[in-house]
C-alpha cells in the first residue's frame, strides 16, 4: 500500500477493526518514511455481475457510480453520508445475491429509485427526472402526482381516529339506558 503524502510503500498497520456489517475491515496505518498516518479498507472481493447497457454494452458494476448517483440526488437534503454509503452497499448486496452474470441495467436504476423513495421523496424526484427522462413536463407531473398519491393514502391510514369496540359501545349505552341519561 503506497503512502498517499510520499508514495512510499513501506508502512506498517497500526490497528485493525471489523466493519459494523462484518463485511470490512478497517486498517490504520504509519508510513515508516515520513511518518503520516492513513486509513485502509479491505473488503472481500466477489464477482459482481456484468450490467447490460440500454444498447447492449456490457460493462462492470461500479459501486462509485451508484454512490455518486445517490450522493448527487440526496445533494442539499438532509440524508447522512453514511446513509447514502449504506444504500449503496445494499444494492450491491441486492446484485450480489441474484447470482446473476450480466443484469440489466434498469434492475439498478429501479433498485436505486426505490433506496431513495424509502430515503428521501425529494431525491426521488431528482433522480427519477433523470434516470426517466421525461419528454415533457406532463410525464413529470404524472410521476409526481402517483408519488402524492401515495403519500396521501399513507397519511390516511396512519391518521384514522380509533373507533371503540363494539362491546364498549354497548356498555356505555347500557349504563346510560335508552335515553342517553346517565342513572342517578
Amino acid at each position: 500500500m503506497k503512502c498517499p503524502a510520499c508514495r512510499d510503500v513501506n508502512n506498517h498497520v497500526i490497528d485493525s477493526r471489523l466493519g459494523k456489517d462484518g463485511d470490512v475491515i478497517r486498517r490504520r496505518r504509519e508510513c515508516e518514511h515520513c511518518g503520516r498516518r492513513f486509513t485502509t479498507y479491505e473488503r472481500v472481493e466477489e464477482y459482481l455481475p456484468s450490467i447490460v447497457k440500454k444498447d447492449g454494452r456490457r460493462e462492470p458494476f461500479d459501486r462509485q457510480k451508484v454512490l455518486a448517483g445517490l450522493t448527487k440526488a440526496c445533494e442539499k437534503r438532509p440524508v447522512a453520508t453514511e446513509v447514502i454509503a449504506k444504500s449503496a452497499d445494499d444494492i450491491e448486496r441486492g446484485l450480489l445475491e441474484r447470482g446473476e452474470k450480466e443484469v440489466p441495467s434498469s434492475v439498478v436504476g429501479e433498485a436505486i429509485m426505490k433506496m431513495l423513495h424509502d430515503l428521501d421523496t425529494v431525491a426521488y424526484v431528482r433522480f427519477a427526472s433523470v434516470y426517466r427522462s421525461f419528454q415533457d413536463i406532463d410525464e413529470f407531473m404524472e410521476e409526481l402526482e402517483d408519488l402524492l398519491k401515495e403519500r396521501r393514502g399513507s397519511v390516511k391510514l396512519e391518521k384514522q381516529p380509533s373507533k371503540p369496540a363494539a362491546g364498549a359501545r354497548a356498555k356505555k349505552r347500557g349504563a346510560r339506558g335508552r335515553s342517553g341519561a346517565r342513572p342517578v
